[in-house]
């Protein structure tokens, strides 16, 4: 299934689509939600948030494993710094191992100060780099300590994420060498809303990888996230470090939704299309996210 998965990312096409798990004890909506859409026919895999915005939702692993049953497709679960030490990282990865959920999303994970539960505190004890180097560790056999395990885990499939604007891309650069030095099968963008950004990124990325001190086949994969609301565009333009919304996509949604909503939804799918098509045929390597609207993911692969 896994290997699979990385052939696809290392060979002409690649789609994955995010899902978030709930502030709920069953993941089960989401499932059904997907099969009734038959979204896991038009995608090679999925994803699952880790308490994105340091908000309580359900379990990411567990969830990841759900998909896999349910879909028979290899999911990546995104597993935050925020939350664990260096115990629960490998205590988690090791029961995630039995559980065959073996893509692991590395991320850093959203400030503490931000989550809706009273008095947390977040953990970091590294970035998300620490948590390439725990996977580095159990694919040789042994635990970030360096004791030897018993038995020898499967395979860990490990992926990260990079923002997709910068004021510095020379910074940016910087931190795709660390990654790919690290260890990353996979760079996920945040998403991109304009082509010459995603050639900046594909730049980079061949860039980072000449300078890196070992031979790597790391592949960038641009996010997606269809926008539909003149609402959302001023939102992630204004408040969304690493992303950058082009003006002409925030000034058509203005003016679309002075006329309806209806149409506000038509003109934002209308460009969310084109970009995904001029995507794929740049660099058909994307992960959509639609924030559980998979209604919209449905139109887009369509």
């Amino acid at each position: 299934m896994f290997e699979q998965l990385i052939n696809k990312l290392q060979g002409e096409r690649y789609i994955t689509l995010e899902t978030t798990p709930g502030h709920s004890p069953t993941f089960d909506p989401i499932l059904d939600k997907l099969e009734e859409l038959a979204l896991h026919e038009k995608v090679d895999g999925f994803s699952t948030t880790d308490n994105p915005l340091s908000k309580l939702k359900f379990n990411a692993m567990i969830a990841a494993y759900m998909l896999q049953n349910r879909f028979n497709k290899p999911t990546l679960a995104t597993v935050s710094m925020r939350d664990r030490n260096k115990i629960a990282l490998q205590s988690d990865l090791l029961a995630a191992n039995a559980l065959d959920v073996r893509a692991i999303l590395a991320l850093t994970g959203d400030s503490a100060k931000i989550s809706n539960q009273p008095n947390t505190t977040g953990v970091f004890e590294g970035d998300s780099t620490l948590m390439l180097d725990i996977i580095k560790c159990f694919n040789g056999g042994i635990d970030y300590a360096g004791t030897p395990f018993k038995e020898k885990p499967k395979t860990i499939y490990p992926f990260s994420v990079m923002n997709s604007h910068a004021k510095n891309y020379r910074t940016l650069q910087k931190k795709i060498k660390k990654k790919i030095e690290h260890g990353t099968l996979g760079i996920i963008t945040q998403p991109v809303y304009d082509i010459e950004n995603a050639k900046t990124l594909l730049e980079l990325l061949e860039n980072a990888k000449s300078e890196c001190s070992i031979k790597s086949n790391a592949e960038l994969i641009l996010g997606i996230f269809p926008i539909t609301k003149f609402r959302t565009a001023q939102f992630l333009s204004s408040h969304v470090p690493g992303i950058h919304v082009p003006q002409i996509w925030i000034e058509k949604l203005r003016i679309a939704s002075e006329i309806s909503q209806e149409e506000e939804r038509n003109v934002g799918m209308q460009m969310s299309r084109e970009l995904f098509q001029a995507v794929m045929n740049l660099h058909p390597k994307v992960h959509i996210m639609t924030a559980n609207q998979f209604s919209i993911a449905k139109e887009l692969l369509e």
